[in-house]
């Protein structure tokens, strides 16, 4: 497998969506607009979702983005593990009321394994608890043995942001190897180490969330893909955490330059270093999108 850098994966993507019939848009602010229940864009999917409720027509059926997001609900993990950051790049597919299931998921097993070339043997697919339409196209149609397909819950395989439309997904992990594992007794798809590392969620928004809990059917089923960008370059380039792929560890280094540190001599060090990294890396998209630091950033960060 080749190595591709970051930038190749994206334009990779958005040339194979647009292959696909997709119309390729670029990313919106990470200010949200006309959303009350967002504080910051947090998916690709965040500033589209006039389109999956239908209250607005999408310029095309099928569009594809390469959206930036800031995500701070696991901040505590950011600096500690392989996949984490409050700033990330979110690969997109998107259909409104086009093509569903089916093709989403033979799309994202191609674009994986054969533009990529990740072995499909590392692959694993996960769907939603009693999603056996999901089920059966990995199973029957793509090819994966059943013991290989993982069922999850709300809490894993149920995507949803605050009010809006979501849905039960299907992700796709990476078996990274026994080396990024924890070493404990079944650790498998769903640990939280760094082994089993998430790359592709296909959503299939079909409800949408009222901000309360209550769940209604949208007029059309929809599809939201979500792909971390950082997270599949981590793969590709089989570096430890996206901190070492080609376009942040230029960063990293230039902030170990600045501190006087060495890189992966000392782990408290090395926590800084990402924690300071992946900031600069999200002030710097918030104020190139007209979101100024003041003395109360910190507060702005805990309520996202």
């Amino acid at each position: 497998m080749k190595k591709y850098g970051v930038n190749e994966l994206r334009k990779m993507f958005l040339d194979f969506m647009e292959s696909k019939g997709h119309l390729v848009m670029k990313s919106f602010s990470l200010v949200p607009q006309g959303d009350k229940s967002l504080l910051l864009i947090n998916a690709g999917m965040a500033p589209l979702k006039p389109y999956f409720t239908g209250a607005e027509k999408p310029p095309r059926t099928r569009v594809t983005t390469c959206q930036k997001c800031i995500r701070t609900g696991d901040i505590e993990n950011v600096g500690k593990t392989a996949r984490h950051g409050t700033f990330f790049e979110m690969l997109g597919n998107f259909s409104f009321g086009d093509y569903f299931k089916k093709e989403a998921i033979h799309w994202s097993w191609e674009f994986l394994t054969e533009v990529v070339g990740l072995d499909a043997n590392r692959l694993y697919p996960s769907i939603y608890l009693d999603d056996n339409e999901a089920f059966d196209i990995w199973n029957k149609e793509v090819g994966i043995p059943a013991e290989r397909i993982f069922r999850f819950g709300k809490e894993d395989n149920f995507w949803e942001h605050g009010a809006g439309p979501c849905g039960p997904c299907s992700e796709i992990y990476y078996d990274r190897g026994e080396k990024y594992g924890c070493g404990k007794p079944g650790c498998t798809v769903g640990c939280d180490c760094d082994r089993y590392m998430e790359v592709w969620n296909n959503v299939f928004t079909q409800f949408e969330n009222d901000g309360n809990g209550n769940y209604t059917t949208l007029k059309q089923k929809n599809i939201d893909t979500g792909m971390g960008l950082e997270r599949l370059a981590v793969v590709v380039q089989d570096v430890d955490s996206i901190f070492d792929v080609d376009t942040i560890c230029a960063l990293r280094n230039l902030v170990c330059e600045i501190a006087h540190k060495e890189y992966e001599k000392n782990y408290a060090d090395d926590v800084s270093i990402r924690l300071i990294t992946d900031h600069i890396r999200s002030a710097t998209f918030m104020i190139s999108d007209g979101i100024m630091p003041t003395n109360e950033v910190a507060a702005m960060f805990s309520a996202v």
